[in-house]
């Protein structure tokens, strides 16, 4: 970025750079505007309100060139949150990093279904796979009185999602090292919830450069991509309290899938649920 630009000439060079970036072939970079101009005000630590009623500023060469450093990141395919070193979810924002899978908002829907089917009192409550911590911290910021253990495989992962439970303040999580179930053996719950990986080996949008970014782990599962819901959905039973309830985000053209193994293992009331795109995105269950 050349020096003694205004704020508004950075943030149109910024945009023009991100959609050279994309090409004519398109790719998972959309958004120009947005992302340039969360990262300039990152860059210039000010609000987006505070770019957008002063154009006319000149900041400093410094300032100027680590915008431009922070928007090669990004034109180079690293994702947002992760250059900004945080996403805001629910009404959190949490501190993320490549240790982590970005939290999405489409994950947004499985807590508010798992705060609508979870009981207004105490409650045992598992997150599976809790990454950032994202769904178990939405649901203790609404549910005081739930005790909630999450699990991961990684202990980078936990280390996040530790992190953003003591910076939030939600220190009475239970963050516990393991795959799924494994660190919960004698346990039951009323309700399990779990963002999965859900992606096939072998798609090819594991080769998108935003996806590059992250922990493979977090997001392929075996060549159909079901290998992990499978597994979770198996488990199960022997962890839920009767009545209780598992919830699952899944791929948008898995959802029958994950209905069929939930029903042939005896799990009761399976809907699935629309995000708002419109993609199903997640199915719950109860167990009888």
């Amino acid at each position: 970025m050349a020096g003694n630009l205004t704020i508004g000439a950075l943030l149109t060079q910024g945009i023009g750079r991100l959609r050279d970036a994309e090409g004519p072939t398109g790719g998972n970079l959309g958004g120009h505007s947005l992302d340039a101009e969360l990262l300039l005000a990152h860059a210039l630590s000010m609000s987006r309100t505070q770019l957008k009623t002063h154009p006319e500023s000149v900041p400093g060469h410094d300032r100027a060139r680590r915008y431009g450093e922070l928007i090669d990141r990004r034109a180079a395919g690293e994702p947002v949150a992760y250059i900004l070193g945080y996403r805001d979810f629910w009404t959190l924002r949490l501190a993320v990093s490549p240790a982590v899978l970005v939290p999405r908002p489409e994950t947004e829907l499985l807590v508010e279904r798992a705060l609508a089917l979870g009981p207004d009192g105490r409650a045992q409550v598992a997150d599976l796979g809790t990454g950032s911590g994202a769904i178990a911290l939405a649901l203790a910021s609404e549910r005081r009185e739930w005790a909630i253990a999450a699990t991961d495989i990684s202990e980078d992962a936990l280390g996040m999602a530790r992190a953003n439970a003591s910076m939030l303040d939600l220190g009475r999580i239970e963050f516990l090292k393991g795959q799924w179930f494994g660190p919960l053996m004698g346990r039951r719950f009323d309700l399990v919830a779990s963002n999965p990986p859900y992606v096939a080996e072998g798609d090819p949008a594991l080769q998108d450069a935003a996806l590059k970014h992250e922990p493979q782990i977090a997001l392929a599962a075996g060549p159909d991509g079901m290998s992990a819901l499978r597994e979770i959905v198996r488990s199960a039973p022997q962890y839920l309290e009767r009545r209780g309830w598992l919830l699952l985000e899944h791929g948008s053209d898995q959802a029958a899938a994950v209905a069929r193994e939930l029903v042939v293992r005896g799990f009761g009331h399976v809907r699935s649920h629309r995000d708002l795109a419109g993609h199903e995105r997640m199915t719950e269950a109860q167990w009888n």
